[in-house]
């Protein structure tokens, strides 16, 4: 045990903060970046209660805990707690990527840029594509710079309150051609990609879909994930997808940035969500 302990003390840390976290893929992905790279990283899952985020921060921060990823429900949390934000950390309106420099707490926003590598690796075009993005959630909004930066000819934002959607819309209105709407108004519309950043899937429904959405050659991608494909994956092979994906790459992505981040080293993504995908399925 106590070779353990030293061993772990030349170990740098880092942690997922959440509430619930147990479940959480991340250790368990930096795990495999740390073996891939050779880089001294030792990373765990931190539940944190209601009203505790701050002090959970402070206590790593004072442990010598060199960064944190932080999830549900805590993003927003932690971009007001940060005294830097990125570019893109500042858009989103939230943070899952904290790296502690000195006194300095640098906040980031990875999800984004980990959907759009995820989407690129798998040949999916973007560039004057036309999408379409389900829900406008904290997990919309964390998408959307990395997306309007890939230039598609025209993103729409649908959402069961119109009203939201057309609010998110207009706060991006200044990165590219971009709208918002209700379903009802998506009659008539095709689309060349079509995301789901809604939590419909993990309560197994649908958001209200026309049949004729979907262009030729199109892409779906749900952002959530599982070992089963989700409700809208089902809907988007039903419906003449060409390429249906899930969101488990992106995790992998997003992971890959965070690391990145702190580490100055970029982990090969490939074999990591080949080898989650085989630990789900098993």
């Amino acid at each position: 045990m106590s070779d353990l302990f030293d061993f772990r003390r030349r170990l740098d840390n880092y942690a997922v903060m959440g509430n619930p976290v147990a479940h959480s893929k991340s250790p368990r992905i930096h795990t495999l970046f740390a073996e891939q790279t050779g880089e001294p990283v030792h990373y765990e899952a931190i539940q944190v209660d209601p009203g505790g985020f701050v002090q959970a921060v402070g206590n790593f921060d004072a442990s010598s805990g060199k960064g944190l990823n932080i999830t549900v429900p805590f993003k927003q949390e932690a971009w007001a707690l940060v005294n830097e934000r990125s570019d893109r950390a500042e858009r989103a309106g939230a943070v899952n990527t904290i790296k502690f420099i000195d006194k300095t707490l640098f906040g980031d926003n990875t999800d984004g840029i980990g959907l759009v590598n995820d989407l690129l690796n798998n040949r999916i075009e973007i560039k004057n594509k036309q999408v379409l993005l389900m829900g406008a959630g904290g997990a919309a909004r964390g998408v959307l710079a990395p997306l309007l930066e890939q230039q598609p000819a025209q993103l729409i934002i649908a959402n069961r309150t119109a009203e939201k959607a057309r609010e998110l819309a207009d706060s991006f209105r200044d990165l590219g051609n971009i709208e918002g709407s209700g379903y009802e108004a998506l009659e008539n519309k095709q689309f060349d990609l079509v995301i789901n950043a809604t939590a419909a899937s993990l309560q197994g429904e649908l958001p209200p879909l026309p049949d004729n959405l979907l262009a030729d050659g199109a892409t779906c991608y749900d952002m959530m994930y599982g070992a089963e494909p989700t409700p809208f994956m089902h809907w988007a092979t039903q419906h003449g997808a060409t390429t249906v994906l899930d969101g488990l790459g992106m995790l992998v992505e997003q992971a890959a940035e965070s690391f990145y981040i702190w580490r100055s080293v970029r982990p090969d993504t490939k074999p990591v969500i080949e080898q989650l995908r085989r630990e789900m399925t098993a």
